[in-house]
């Protein structure tokens, strides 16, 4: 555990400090009232309104939409569903800049629906509530649907023999196992809508407005820095008290569960009832999925001389507008090198959290599995920003090094790698470990025979979710990002950020760039074999 708290004090806990003190403190004297004149103010006080009510409103029709297709990829067997499986993951890695401009095109003036109904969403909060389900579908389907793919499909078997409905079978004996999971994937879609940015930027307009977005209004354009530290220490508060009554309930609700190969779960489709819901599934992706992303397609194809692979070609030169030190093409490989590095980074530090979060109790063991979170849930700006102002001094002067993109992505990261090993490996019998003990078993052995099996598969799909955001984290890398080594999408938002056609189009082509690296990357992880039945 020592490990872990060491990364978080240094690369955490000290930049957010550093920018709280920057903005409450002057001439050496702390300026607390500042506090409760922020709070108070009937502006904030609707940003803190609209904040939390659309995180919850987006939480709750992501779980309504998304659990459904967890139980069709962990139980039903059918023909491209591990290629579907990285399909859906895609849009969690888009840059929300990117997004929040598909769903224009989508729901805005001109847009898809305006065109065949001359209905528009924009500007509404139903814009919002789609997007955030466009983004975090994913989340449930791969964190719910991993643990259900591994749960013993004879328990509810033996209820239904004793009588219970099949409604009733599930209720009682598979919802209650897959709760834990429900309600990290709960836990983690709430956070990113919390704190959502880009996506309520773009489509919310000047009606609606998060803790994110004012944020960033006060520290970018406005460069009120108290009222700015007020709201971060106000996120911050809420992400903790949020995240402690989640980890105080969840703690009571787990318990030992009975965990078997995937390959053993998943059957073809039997009966009106499966091929109804697997063809209601298909349909929800196809519609909230891959229509916006199609329209992305469409649009980097879409050049002033027709349907061609112009804007893609021009990527390869820096150009006259003096956008970039480098060709945009190279914020390719930029990107797949530092997500590769933080992907590491995430997964030893978050690895090894879950595993002691798994192996002890107590307060101060609760009080650790919060802290893991509170970067979901603090502003990336803040993190950013404060990654500049601390680690500017030796021995930590790391502003030129480009080990600072990775770093923080992987703060990002490790919080997504916690929560889907940490419901596995609390889900592994000790008396496993405790026989292997008793057979001579060293503990390194005993690991590796016992718990490395078992959460083999939750330790990949960390990476490639730790791989998937690091590829798309935007907020803090936008700040730390060297001129010549840009990434993906602070490449995107650089051209988005700039006016004509040919900007707009290269910044379609990266987009849609991205979104094919992390196809393949995700497909790669979906194909990976760790045993003879072809799962992981």
């Amino acid at each position: 555990m020592a490990l872990p708290l060491a990364f978080f004090a240094l690369f955490f806990a000290w930049p957010v400090a550093a920018i709280v003190g920057r903005g409450l403190r002057v001439d050496g004297v702390w300026q607390f009232g500042r506090i409760g004149e922020v709070v108070t103010e009937p502006d904030i006080g609707h940003v803190l309104w609209f904040t939390t009510w659309q995180a919850l409103a987006s939480t709750a029709l992501t779980l309504l939409i998304a659990l459904p297709a967890a139980y069709v990829f962990a139980r039903l067997d059918f023909p491209g569903r591990h290629l579907l499986r990285a399909v859906v993951t895609v849009p969690f890695v888009l840059p929300t800049v990117v997004v929040g401009t598909a769903f224009l095109a989508l729901l805005g003036r001109g847009g898809l629906l305006d065109q065949l109904w001359g209905v528009r969403l924009d500007t509404t909060v139903w814009a919002i509530l789609l997007a955030h389900v466009f983004f975090n579908y994913a989340v449930v389907v791969r964190t719910v649907g991993g643990l259900w793919a591994q749960l013993d499909p004879r328990q509810e078997e033996a209820a239904r023999v004793l009588g219970a409905s099949r409604f009733a079978a599930w209720r009682q004996v598979t919802l209650p196992a897959l709760a834990p999971a429900v309600s990290a994937a709960a836990l983690m879609v709430f956070l990113f809508t919390f704190t959502s940015f880009g996506v309520v930027q773009i489509l919310g307009g000047p009606m609606f407005s998060t803790l994110e977005v004012e944020i960033y209004r006060q520290t970018a354009e406005l460069l009120d820095l108290p009222t700015a530290a007020v709201l971060t220490l106000v996120q911050f508060a809420a992400v903790g008290a949020i995240l402690a009554v989640h980890a105080r309930t969840v703690r009571r609700r787990e318990s030992t569960l009975k965990l078997v190969d995937p390959a053993q779960t998943a059957r073809r489709p039997r009966g009106a009832g499966q091929w109804t819901l697997l063809a209601s599934v298909l349909a929800v992706i196809a519609l909230l999925i891959l229509l916006p992303l199609g329209v992305l397609i469409t649009r980097s194809l879409d050049t002033p001389d027709g349907y061609g692979f112009g804007y893609y070609s021009s990527l390869q030169s820096v150009g006259a507008g003096g956008t970039f030190l480098v060709p945009p093409l190279e914020a390719v490989w930029n990107s797949v090198q530092y997500a590769l590095a933080a992907t590491a980074i995430a997964v030893v530090i978050g690895g090894l959290a879950a595993a002691a979060l798994a192996r002890r109790g107590g307060r101060l063991v609760r009080g650790f599995d919060a802290l893991l979170m509170l970067p979901l849930g603090v502003s990336a700006v803040t993190v950013g920003f404060g990654f500049l102002i601390t680690l500017d001094k030796p021995p930590l002067d790391l502003r030129t090094s480009w080990i600072l993109v990775p770093l923080a992505q992987a703060l990002v990261g490790v919080p997504f790698v916690v929560r889907t090993m940490l419901p596995v490996l609390r889900a592994v019998d000790a008396r496993l470990r405790e026989a292997a003990a008793v057979l001579g078993a060293s503990p390194l052995r005993a690991w590796r025979e016992v718990d490395l099996p078992l959460v083999r598969r939750a330790l990949l799909i960390a990476a490639g979710f730790a791989f998937a955001v690091s590829l798309g984290e935007f907020g803090a890398t936008v700040f730390i990002a060297r001129p010549d080594r840009p990434t993906l999408p602070v490449a995107v938002a650089r051209l988005l950020g700039r006016a004509g056609d040919l900007n707009y189009g290269q910044a379609m082509a990266l987009s849609t760039i991205l979104m094919v690296v992390c196809a393949v990357a995700l497909l790669a992880l979906e194909r990976l074999r760790t045993d003879r039945t072809g799962e992981f």
